[in-house]
């Protein structure tokens, strides 16, 4: 957990970061909200500097969160991105009492067919032993992820020095179902919400609105243009404006 800022006077914000992701990735952003808040990202079990537990799935993933919301002293205003939108979601319907606003980054509370394997073997077939730098690293990972930003992306969360990975790639191949799917759920969450989706990104379909009006009555769904998956990274400033907008309204 870092935390950014200390401006007491308002909730706190907690960002939630995404599959094979950590806090880190939300630095830039954590760092530019926290000039009138105090701004807290966190890695997520089987990800960063935080523990390797046996489970990944979302209701575990929303317990953890809100324990992190007690600590900083909730209900805090969050923000989570794929993966880790579905756990903030998770945690909004689970105990809503600990979430004042809720942003959602790019998902819906629905099962997806895109499985995200095939990045583990990559990671996992990587010959450590002989990799000394991470443009090491970056090359010898080229033939099997051509992508690369999306190598940039799980480069980070490479111990170069140690040898390894900081994700449990055994646990988070396993639940692989679990993470790109969504449990069923019956409770809602009557807060402020908001869907902000990239404007060339798939994952949020207009068939999807009525799930997300039924769990969320009071959503409010956006686009950013010119936006993909990773909207806060390709377009920050314009994510830190309707970030802004909508947690302080």
């Amino acid at each position: 957990m870092q935390t950014f800022g200390e401006d007491t006077r308002h909730p706190p914000i907690l960002i939630v970061h995404g599959l094979y992701g950590s806090g880190r990735n939300w630095g830039v952003i954590a760092k530019r909200l926290s000039d009138t808040r105090r701004v807290v990202t966190v890695d997520m079990r089987n990800h960063g500097a935080s523990g390797w537990e046996a489970t990944h799935n979302y209701h575990d993933l929303a317990s953890d969160l809100g324990k992190v919301v007690d600590k900083i002293g909730g209900p805090a205003d969050v923000i989570g991105h794929s993966m880790g939108g579905k756990g903030a979601m998770m945690l909004a319907l689970d105990a809503p009492e600990k979430v004042r606003r809720l942003l959602v980054a790019d998902i819906a509370p629905v099962s997806y067919s895109h499985t995200q394997v095939h990045l583990i073997h990559a990671m996992r077939s990587l010959d450590l032993s002989g990799i000394n730098t991470r443009s090491d690293a970056d090359a010898a990972l080229a033939a099997a992820i051509p992508e690369r930003d999306v190598r940039a992306f799980l480069l980070q969360s490479l111990d170069v020095a140690g040898k390894c990975w900081r994700l449990n790639l055994d646990v988070l191949e396993r639940d692989m179902e679990l993470i790109i799917g969504f449990p069923p759920v019956f409770g809602r969450f009557d807060g402020p919400a908001l869907f902000l989706a990239g404007a060339t990104s798939d994952y949020v379909q207009p068939e999807h609105r009525p799930i997300i009006k039924r769990l969320f009555p009071q959503a409010r769904q956006a686009k950013i243009p010119g936006a993909g998956h990773w909207l806060h990274a390709e377009k920050p400033r314009e994510f830190e404006a309707a970030a802004r907008a909508f947690l302080n309204a």
